[in-house]
């Protein structure tokens, strides 16, 4: 059974994954035994990570990306293969959002936040496919969000965009079953995140009505989607793609 659980030999790619979730994630997949890639845009933060990740005895290289360009998602997947020869696991966790009505947001903005979380997870895959078609198979998981399911009054764009992670995520799955490839999307309830640092500060109402709306009563921390990732990259989920697995505390079933 362990086996099944096992990521020794392969490499993951984790956009996005110098802090937050994707760290949290990174850290499980490292656990596991894979190699981690940690691509990200502020390179202090992604040196400290990689630090991390070495401490606990994995093997981790440091990438910057702009996920929203494809020139530079070409270099981080070059950067990967010339480093580890190979990328087994494709996590799209690189994110945005800015947070105001739907009426106030400005053009840049709203293309700002799609261009991340929804063209950069497509760039992403894209750009990973013939590396993992040419070796029998992948796994890619992209990280939606609650928003991916309901609607929300301050995050217009990040909403669409998770809206459409979701279904970019079937149609891949579909596109890719024949190489091999599964793609499917982990969508994460409220989380201590940077990005959501300020809602419990800056806006406790808020913050004290969502908490209210999770069954289990408080909201999650970063390492709690490790499992549920090591799972989807692992050969124990070969035979799942195109699902979209909330983890949330119960909040999408209340």
């Amino acid at each position: 059974m362990t086996g099944l659980f096992s990521l020794s030999g392969k490499v993951a790619l984790v956009t996005g994954g110098n802090g937050g979730i994707g760290l949290g994630i990174a850290k499980g997949l490292a656990a596991s035994g894979a190699s981690i890639v940690v691509a990200a845009r502020d390179g202090r933060k992604t040196r400290r990570a990689v630090s991390e990740l070495q401490s606990m005895g994995a093997s981790a290289l440091g990438v910057e990306v702009d996920v929203s360009d494809a020139a530079s998602v070409a270099r981080m997947v070059r950067a990967a293969l010339d480093d580890l020869g190979r990328v087994d696991v494709l996590v799209n966790n690189a994110g945005t959002t800015v947070r105001k009505a739907p009426q106030d947001y400005t053009l840049d903005e709203w293309k700002l936040v799609v261009d991340v979380n929804l063209t950069g997870s497509y760039l992403c895959a894209r750009e990973v496919y013939p590396v993992m078609a040419a070796a029998g198979g992948g796994k890619i998981i992209n990280i939606g969000s609650m928003t991916s399911i309901f609607g929300s009054d301050w995050v217009a764009p990040y909403s669409a965009s998770k809206g459409g992670v979701v279904q970019m995520t079937k149609s891949l799955a579909v596109a890719w079953a024949a190489d091999n490839i599964q793609v499917n999307a982990i969508l994460p309830g409220w989380v201590h995140t940077d990005l959501t640092a300020a809602i419990s500060t800056g806006n406790p109402d808020r913050y004290r009505f969502i908490t209210s709306r999770i069954p289990q009563g408080r909201w999650a921390e970063p390492d709690e989607l490790a499992g549920t990732a090591v799972f989807l990259a692992s050969p124990a989920s070969d035979y799942v793609t195109g699902s979209s697995i909330p983890v949330d505390g119960g909040y999408s079933v209340f």
